[in-house]
């Protein structure tokens, strides 16, 4: 499975220490990780994000499904990218959202939040709150959940269910084994 990242207006070694971070919870198999370059186009533009999606598809054909992580303005541009690669005949298996605060989800495919801190989950789940999410608590800066997920402690709220605490990359984990993303262990959500 290939998963896009769409990161956010930040500095481009925090992907890499995001991506790391979710490493460091558990070997991920087999997964073909495309980070969006947002060093060359903006990270909030939907047309460039679905461009540079379709440029790398080329490669392994539409037909592959895709997960979708995004961070902050990248949330802006990922959520419209991925309604274009649907119309255009792609697959998204599962769109994760990292402090998209202000951004309206929906979509005919499950979509998941992840904030900073309970403000941003509540106030981000008036546009849409998805299906399970997440939320720091204790509260972190905004960056510090992108460029370190396995540090980011909070409550995990399943649809319809209790919350439980969990660790912010297990939550993401454990989302990417549901979308068929394989992994030597995959912690219960």
């Amino acid at each position: 499975m290939q998963v896009v990242v769409c990161p956010g207006v930040h500095e481009p070694h925090l992907t890499e220490c995001f991506i790391q971070g979710l490493a460091s919870v558990t070997a991920i198999n087999r997964v073909s990780w495309l980070v969006f370059p947002t060093d060359r186009y903006p990270a909030y533009s939907a047309l460039d994000i679905l461009h540079w999606m379709h440029q790398q598809s080329n490669k392994t054909g539409l037909q592959t499904p895709i997960s979708i992580i995004a961070f902050s303005a990248g949330v802006v541009g990922a959520i419209a990218a991925a309604h274009g690669w649907q119309a255009i005949g792609g697959t998204i298996q599962g769109f994760i959202a990292l402090d998209g605060w202000g951004v309206p989800l929906w979509g005919d495919f499950p979509i998941h939040r992840l904030s900073h801190d309970h403000f941003t989950h509540w106030s981000s789940a008036l546009l849409g709150a998805g299906e399970s999410s997440f939320y720091a608590d204790p509260a972190v800066e905004h960056l510090e959940l992108w460029r370190s997920p396995h540090l980011v402690q909070g409550w995990q709220q399943p649809v319809n269910a209790r919350p439980t605490r969990a660790i912010a990359a297990s939550f993401i984990i454990t989302l990417l084994h549901r979308y068929n993303v394989e992994s030597d262990s995959s912690p219960p959500l």
